[in-house]
């Protein structure tokens, strides 16, 4: 049995044993918290390797770059694919969206009821959230004034900053130092690749541990306008997903059966986890043992992307936002649907990699067509089941960007 049934063979139990403990009740609920903190160490164990994997990762990979032009192409080339698909996700929920929410037909008591409870919530996340980002802050925070600071709070956009222009210049430096540097963060990476490998072992357990418990609290009680929105998002999801799988195998040129193995084992670490960082040590072991990724796509792209590149997070904002103004009884007129659509692309380059990410920073986009952003309190009520596809179609979309690209990466011998 391979590690990817063992892992959805872990997936499918969980969530059917929560299911069933839900339902039983009783004392038998008293093994939940026993079993739900499994789960939440396994995530630390992953979460743990992601700094100095990335870190590692890209300095060995722009050390090791004869030509720091290849950077810089591989670069453009990451942004172009990353705006052409984000811009193919918005555009996709904006044309499925609104015709199938306005399917929804919710009952005054109840939105009034789901209005009410959405108000302490919803307050607190836009606090969170804030305003749009500033373009010009946004730029300023991308250089670390403390790079051991930017490691501790997790913000790995400004730590990628550091690490590429480190890397490039440490393949500066005379011949005998580069090679004692680039060897040691070699060793770094590696080393947790195998740490990444032993923790993969276990997946099926940690996937069992963290999908039970949360089946136990959702069991099988739900209904009207949250279960419509919840499954509204969950198959325009899967739809994109499926998408994706053509596009990586006629663009980048490899068999649809070794995409999936290689892609696999992080969509399900995506699932459980709904967290694309966390996910990334699996796309670097899927992408390495099954789909060849060289390393500037290993070490730089993947990385960036579970930094960055939010697809799901993309089809996320607009269903949500269609919800809203659904639930609120405010129609949005074609103008509106292309400033919500606008503003969900370029806003998913600041979600934070945390679950229910994108539902905290949805708030400016419902404030750009005047939706009240309390609205969010109810989405991040309901946010457990929606994030897990969300969280698994960025990681393919990941996976599938990164496939193409490495189809166009030329040897690192050519010029």
């Amino acid at each position: 049995m391979t590690l990817t049934t063992k892992v959805v063979l872990g997936l499918v139990l969980g969530l059917a044993g929560g299911i069933v403990l839900s339902l039983v009740g009783g004392p038998v609920l008293g093994v939940v918290p026993w079993i739900e903190p499994i789960g939440t160490i396994w995530i630390a164990f992953l979460r743990m390797t992601v700094i100095p994997l990335v870190f590692a990762g890209i300095i060995v990979g722009a050390a090791s770059v004869p030509d720091a032009r290849r950077i810089g192409r591989l670069g453009g080339q990451t942004l172009l694919l990353f705006l052409l698909l984000l811009s193919a996700a918005a555009l996709f929920a904006v044309l499925i969206g609104p015709p199938v929410m306005s399917r929804l037909a919710i009952d005054p008591a109840a939105a009034a009821a789901l209005r009410e409870s959405a108000g302490a919530t919803g307050a607190e996340a836009a606090a969170r959230a804030g305003g749009f980002p500033d373009l010009r802050q946004w730029l300023v925070d991308l250089v670390p004034t403390n790079v051991v600071g930017a490691a501790a709070s997790g913000q790995m956009l400004p730590l990628i900053v550091f690490a590429v222009a480190a890397g490039i210049a440490i393949g500066r430096v005379r011949e005998d130092e580069r090679t004692s540097i680039v060897g040691f963060f070699r060793g770094l990476f590696n080393a947790m690749l195998v740490l990444v490998r032993w923790i993969l072992e276990v997946a099926p357990i940690g996937v069992f541990a963290l999908a039970l418990p949360l089946a136990t609290r959702l069991g099988v009680a739900a209904a009207g306008a949250v279960v419509y929105y919840i499954v509204v998002v969950s198959l325009l999801c899967v739809v994109f997903i499926v998408l994706l799988y053509p596009l990586a195998v006629v663009f980048g040129r490899v068999g649809l059966r070794r995409f999936a193995r290689g892609t696999a084992p992080a969509q399900a670490v995506a699932f459980s986890a709904r967290s694309s960082l966390a996910s990334l040590p699996a796309m670097i072991d899927g992408g390495t043992r099954h789909l060849d990724f060289p390393d500037e796509i290993r070490n730089f792209f993947l990385p960036l992307a579970a930094s960055t590149f939010r697809v799901g997070g993309a089809i996320g904002i607009i269903v949500g936002v269609l919800f809203v103004a659904q639930l609120y009884a405010l129609p949005l007129a074609p103008a509106q649907l292309a400033t919500v659509a606008l503003s969900a692309v370029l806003i998913t380059f600041s979600i934070p990699g945390v679950p229910a990410g994108s539902i905290l920073i949805m708030v400016p986009v419902l404030q750009s067509v005047g939706l009240p952003p309390e609205g969010i309190g109810i989405l991040l009520g309901v946010d457990t089941i929606p994030d897990m596809f969300r969280t698994t179609t960025n990681v393919t979309g990941d996976m599938a960007t990164a496939t193409i690209l490495t189809a166009r990466v030329p040897p690192a011998d050519s010029t």
